[in-house]
């Protein structure tokens, strides 16, 4: 048997082939819409320009001065190059000029972005025609109130000082706040790292059974978001949802709680599990989405095994490694950010990271990374797997392990 499984992202959004041997029990497990078609430009912009419980964009800037585009980074599969140009015809018919709408990028706690990365999120002529920022969550944050939650909530002062505040970004299953998007672009996206560590820390520990992938209802993080964004006051928010190759097929635009409220409600069917792999000897995910967060994939992964004991192969093919994060991860040989270590790979689990452009520190998201067996391509790791092969192997592929979620 032999499965395509999309790869890089952000680097040709090429294909993987992986085989099996014959007497393999192999379900393969995709999101339920991967392939739900893709909209066209003029789609976006209708769904843009006609937004929900909002007044369009040029109203909006109509008599403003300047404007600011936040959007998300590499970690999320966001073609932001289609969109941002339609808001900004809209910011300039309103009057807007260029020199006065900034761009920033919600990093939250990760590494800044490098020009090249922008123009893939971007495209070129808006790096070459605007300023684009990265978000700095150690410095120049205006503080905007308190949750009830106890956050204090302080945001990146270019987005506060602008008139017009619009954010871009994508909807998929989370593996903290059940769903990504909505005000999770403003915190922790752009918000100070005292902020970001007291909603993942402080906050999170308050009712941990309510959190987690695909749990949006009642959950406080989820809650304390929105306390947190309604103080920001974004004007204007634009959600897309996407297919298995990360293109866009659907976009909501408008007030921030409606058009996230109606984002969710197509996330949890398109990105679904389906069918949903249970009980399994072998799981293969694959980290397409954000293969640079590829610890994502490790817990969608362990969910189908029947037990840790079991064999999980995640396969990210992140050719920039993973992502720098300032909270979760490791800064020194046995310490790192203020919620570091974020995992510790289950006794007993045998997991397997095929990783052509593995580097020593790309399990550094794990307390025991010794525990991890590597691999560099399909073959490799078919050999890897030799001992604990046999005839009845049930084995599962998630082919978008950072973004699909269980329903049931």
């Amino acid at each position: 048997m032999r499965i395509q499984l999309p790869e890089r992202l952000w680097y040709g959004n090429t294909m993987l082939e992986i085989d099996f041997p014959d007497p393999w029990e192999v379900a393969y497990c995709p999101m339920r819409g991967s392939r739900r078609p893709l909209l066209t430009i003029q789609q976006m912009a209708a769904a843009i320009r006609d937004p929900i419980q909002s007044p369009p964009i040029r109203d909006l800037a109509e008599g403003k001065k300047s404007a600011v585009i936040v959007f998300d980074d590499m970690t999320r599969p966001t073609r932001t190059f289609e969109l941002a140009p339609i808001v900004l015809k809209e910011l300039h018919d309103a009057g807007i000029r260029a020199e006065n709408i900034t761009f920033v990028c919600a990093l939250g706690a990760h590494g800044a972005l490098t020009q090249n990365e922008l123009r893939k999120k971007l495209g070129r002529q808006i790096l070459e025609n605007y300023r684009v920022f990265n978000h700095n969550p150690y410095e120049n944050c205006v503080y905007v109130g308190t949750t009830s939650y106890g956050t204090p909530v302080m945001i990146n002062r270019e987005v506060m000082e602008a008139d017009v505040k619009i954010g871009i970004g994508c909807v998929t299953a989370h593996a903290r706040t059940g769903f990504s998007g909505g005000g999770k672009l403003l915190l922790p996206g752009v918000a100070h790292i005292d902020s970001i560590s007291h909603f993942h820390i402080d906050v999170a520990s308050r009712a941990p059974e309510t959190t987690g992938l695909g749990k949006y209802e009642n959950n406080i993080l989820r809650q304390n978001i929105e306390q947190a964004a309604a103080m920001a006051e974004m004007d204007f928010r634009i959600e897309v949802i996407v297919n298995d190759r990360g293109a866009t097929t659907a976009v909501f635009a408008g007030a921030m709680d409606s058009v996230h409220e109606r984002a969710v409600a197509l996330a949890k069917d398109v990105y679904a599990t389906d069918p949903r792999p249970r009980d399994k000897d072998l799981v293969i995910a694959n980290a397409f989405a954000k293969a640079n967060e590829m610890t994502i994939a490790v817990g969608m992964g362990i969910g189908a095994l029947a037990d840790t004991s079991k064999t999980l192969v995640v396969i990210a093919n992140s050719p920039e490694g993973q992502v720098v994060h300032y909270l979760l991860g490791r800064f020194g040989r046995n310490y790192g950010g203020r919620r570091y270590p974020v995992a510790t790979v289950p006794e007993g689990l045998k997991l397997i990271i095929q990783a052509p452009y593995m580097d020593k520190t790309f399990a550094d998201w794990f307390s025991n990374p010794e525990a991890v067996a590597w691999s560099s391509n399909w073959q490799q790791t078919l050999e890897i797997l030799k001992p604990v092969s046999g005839a009845h192997i049930r084995a599962a592929v998630i082919p978008n392990a950072t973004m699909q979620y269980y329903d049931h």
